[in-house]
Parts: C-alpha cells; sequence; structure tokens
C-alpha cells in the first residue's frame, strides 16, 4: 500500500528489503520508486557496487536507474514524484 520505498542508513535487513523492493519493481510486480536517504554519504559505496554490477555485465540499463539516491529531504520528495518506471524485465 506504499507509494515509495525509502531506505534511511541501516543493515543488512534495510538492504534486503530494498532490493526485494528493487527486484520486484524490475519482474513488474510494482511500479514505485526505490529511493536510499544517502545521509552523510552512507550509500555511496553502495551506488558504487551498483555501478559495479553493470560493468561487469550483471546488471543493465534501466535498472540501476531505478534506484534514487539523494541526501536533501526535497530533492527525494521531487524525485519520488518525478519517477517513472522503466518497462518490467519479462513481458
Amino acid at each position: 500500500m506504499a507509494d515509495a520505498f525509502v531506505a534511511l542508513p541501516g543493515g543488512a535487513g534495510t538492504l534486503e528489503e530494498m532490493f526485494e523492493a528493487w527486484t520486484w519493481a524490475q519482474l513488474g510486480h510494482h511500479n514505485k520508486p526505490c529511493a536510499f536517504y544517502n545521509v552523510n554519504g552512507f550509500y555511496t559505496k553502495l551506488r558504487d557496487m551498483v555501478a559495479c554490477m553493470v560493468e561487469l555485465g550483471f546488471l543493465k540499463a534501466p535498472y540501476p536507474d531505478m534506484l534514487i539516491y539523494t541526501d536533501d529531504p526535497q530533492e527525494l520528495l521531487s524525485a519520488i514524484r518525478a519517477y517513472e518506471a522503466p518497462q518490467i524485465k519479462w513481458k
């Protein structure tokens, strides 16, 4: 029933929940944005890891672009409002 998924800095459970929501979005189970509130750069290395996944061929566009990263609350809300889901992975 949520309009978006937003992760604040957290641990393994937070990552598991966000990656599950992101995977479900890729599969077309929902079209809601997944956002990381990047307080003090907490999720910067995660963003780098996702970029590495693309670089090594484990993840293709547009899936990395489905994730929102920001440390600004107003930018977070604006990005969530402006989000447009890509086509689902398999039709």
